[in-house]
């Protein structure tokens, strides 16, 4: 299979050698495409300059930060146009653990649309984060799954491997979600079209070296969103249903 791995950056000179050298070391026949928003301090040209030892890296320069699912978004549209089969998501931070990447790849290999990395799945854990993340985060899943029907245990995670056949069928460019409220829409609208999810156990470890990028905001906007999404579902089964005369 034909692999991009997308890899967006704000602020991450601390962690992108480490992170290239890792994935390249993992799946070594894998492209890579770092997408930077103007980062000040550098990211870019220092992705650059590995790219040019490691070979198959890119970088996606974008004038301005413009968030992560439009990271995404420009970096899933660049592949479908270049014709890769496989399309990864992951953090630039070392929190997504580059030695997962084969078990990602050979679910999709084994028929998944999306193999979703999952700290929820038995395997799967966050040995790092206090009681109340943890529980912030397993009602957040647990929410979202029961609103949507999704049927998965981390549906905020963004550890992820599509078939380019699914990003395809799911428009991304009609995805204007961010943050965790992207990764949840993705999950949902590759159920929606007809796609399988696959999750896979990985470990999450929080960053080291450098500033989350995460804020109240995007939380929040993830609940409206998966809220919204929520009652249009049952809106549309309620108008299907026959009316009584």
């Amino acid at each position: 299979m034909r692999t991009l791995v997308v890899l967006p950056t704000f602020n991450e000179a601390a962690n992108i050698e480490e992170v290239l050298r890792q994935v390249r070391a993992s799946v070594p026949a894998a492209d890579m495409l770092v997408v930077d928003d103007s980062s000040p301090d550098g990211t870019a040209d220092l992705a650059e300059g590995i790219g040019r030892e490691l070979g198959s890296v890119e970088v996606l320069r974008r004038p301005a930060k413009s968030g992560l699912g439009s990271a995404y978004r420009d970096g899933f549209r660049l592949g479908l146009t270049r014709g890769y089969d496989v399309m990864v998501e992951m953090d630039s931070d070392l929190s997504h653990d580059p030695g997962s990447l084969p078990a990602l790849l050979a679910a999709v290999e084994q028929g998944a649309s999306l193999a979703l990395g999952s700290r929820y799945v038995p395997g799967g854990s966050i040995p790092d984060w206090s009681w109340y993340r943890r529980a912030l985060s397993r009602w957040g899943n647990r929410y979202a799954a029961r609103v949507l029907g999704l049927g998965i245990t981390d549906a905020t995670s963004g550890f992820r491997a599509y078939t380019a056949d699914v990003l395809a069928a799911v428009a991304i460019d009609d995805v204007r979600a961010d943050g965790y409220g992207f990764q949840i829409e993705m999950a949902y609208r590759v159920l929606r079209c007809g796609g399988t999810i696959t999750e896979v156990p990985i470990s999450f470890t929080d960053r080291v070296r450098g500033e989350s990028k995460m804020s109240s905001r995007i939380i929040a906007e993830a609940l409206v969103l998966v809220t919204g999404w929520g009652l249009r579902d049952q809106l549309r089964k309620l108008r299907k249903f026959p009316k009584f005369r």
